[in-house]
């Protein structure tokens, strides 16, 4: 029942992302905006809808792995700039990490939160396992790494065209830092470069991330306290 309706409502929200074409209409945010106060109405447990949309589950892994054909066919590019590429990545996972922490600390966030917000910007397997290992919560950081993604797939876009920003690998590169495998998924919508660009991003954030983490967070501790 839940997958119909899971399907139903996402095929609802193309639809009228498509036809009104605002950022705000973003599929998924659409759909989180329907489906969770249906279930909180329902009272249906999470379990239960996660059951039985299991199959959806199941094909992300060969939806990310596909990323790998447009990745391939820009190898060229990524050859003769990979130093752009690594210093891009570095310096927008660093920043990631320490805007929002920084932020949470200068508010007076207490430090399991601040933990859990510093990897929002990576996917939510490698934010799980980094916000556990600097003290965080491992749940509550999967909710900021939702956040941060639903932001970058309505924003990312609208403001590359205010600020006329036009390069695939600007655009891929950008998304795939800050805003994970919901901005490479929009990415991917929006062109197919930008999606390529956006996934080598994913991956090298990731690992960029779940290596530095350990050492940036203390830091932002020490200027904080």
């Amino acid at each position: 029942m839940w997958l119909a309706v899971t399907l139903i409502v996402f095929i609802l929200a193309r639809k009228l992302s498509k036809r009104f074409q605002h950022p705000i209409l973003n599929p998924l945010l659409l759909c989180l905006v329907v489906i969770i106060p249906l279930l909180l109405v329902l009272n249906v447990p999470y379990d239960v809808y996660f059951d039985d949309n299991k199959w959806i589950h199941f094909l992300l892994e060969p939806a990310v792995v596909a990323l790998a054909f447009p990745l391939y066919e820009q190898m060229p590019q990524i050859r003769s700039r990979w130093k752009v590429i690594v210093t891009a990545t570095l310096f927008g996972s660093i920043l990631s990490m320490i805007t929002g922490t920084a932020i949470a600390l200068a508010l007076g966030a207490d430090l399991q939160l601040t933990a859990s917000i510093l990897p929002k910007s990576v996917t939510t397997p490698i934010a799980m396992a980094v916000a556990e290992q600097i003290g965080g919560v491992p749940s509550l950081a999967a909710v900021m790494v939702l956040i941060a993604g639903i932001f970058g797939a309505v924003l990312g876009y609208p403001l590359f065209k205010l600020i006329n920003i036009t390069h695939p690998m600007a655009k891929g590169l950008s998304m795939g830092t800050v805003a994970h495998a919901l901005g490479t998924a929009k990415a991917a919508e929006e062109n197919y470069k930008d999606g390529a660009f956006s996934s080598l991003a994913l991956v090298l954030c990731g690992v960029i991330t779940a290596i530095l983490a350990p050492i940036i967070y203390p830091l932002l501790l020490s200027v904080f306290h």
